[in-house]
């Protein structure tokens, strides 16, 4: 068993820090969750800061076990730099995503209202002050409304797109490692467990977009979660190719 190696350890120490300090200063939340990039609260820096933000208990407690559980293991093989690189790599490919898919959702709402008489400047100013029209409603789907409020006003925050790169990473080091899933008692490889978390989050973030399914909001990044995963994927895959010594996969 491979031990908390010491980059895992300081990154776990970090995002305990913000945890905890986000209730020493409540401002601090704001100021360092992702907000949408169009939104006045958007700042230059939300990026890399809500990686190391989380909404609760449960949700930083999760994160931090899978990071200890799966990060430890791909930074022995990778060594601390690389890990650390295709850790915030891995973080900002999630917010680039996340991204792309709340603009067209945000912009395919925008431009209904827009082409039924509403000023934009009216519909950002009333988004800004964290409000919304009633008016929107009659020219607006349910899943297209939740498309223009919630992609505008609510916040991303967590490492779950860097660490969903961990868990691709470690699929590449060790794809047939055993592991159970609580509660069901059957060991399952790591390459078919990992696979399927994904599709499963492909699925649902597909039934909670606007765009694609039911526009239902979850408030679980899925996307976010995919950027990560797909990020973690082509930054192995090309390692893996041009500069490792093969027989170091091979362990």
């Amino acid at each position: 068993m491979i031990r908390m190696t010491e980059m895992v350890k300081h990154l776990l120490i970090i995002n305990i820090i913000f945890y905890i300090g986000t209730y020493l200063v409540p401002i601090s939340y704001d100021l360092l969750a992702l907000h949408y990039f169009e939104n006045n609260q958007f700042r230059l820096w939300q990026p890399i800061t809500h990686l190391f933000m989380h909404s609760g208990f449960g949700h930083i407690f999760f994160n931090m076990l899978v990071l200890v559980l799966f990060g430890s293991v791909v930074e022995y093989f990778l060594g601390d730099k690389k890990f650390l690189f295709l850790y915030f790599s891995c973080g900002i490919g999630a917010f680039i995503l996340q991204v792309v898919i709340n603009y067209f959702e945000f912009h395919h709402s925008l431009n209904i209202l827009i082409d039924n008489g509403i000023s934009k400047n009216e519909i950002y100013q009333t988004l800004n002050a964290t409000k919304y029209s009633t008016i929107w409603n009659e020219y607006l789907s349910k899943s297209n409304f939740n498309g223009l409020v919630s992609t505008f006003v609510s916040t991303s925050v967590g490492a779950s797109g860097a660490i969903s790169g961990l868990m691709v990473a470690f699929v590449f080091l060790d794809p047939n490692r055993e592991m159970t899933l609580f509660p069901f008692p059957i060991p399952i490889k790591a390459k078919y467990l990992i696979s399927g978390y994904f599709v499963m989050d492909l699925f649902m973030g597909l039934q909670g977009s606007s765009l694609f399914g039911k526009g239902e909001n979850t408030f679980i990044g899925h996307f976010a979660h995919l950027g990560g995963a797909i990020t973690g994927f082509l930054m192995m895959w090309y390692w893996k190719k041009n500069q490792f010594n093969k027989n170091r996969w091979d362990r």
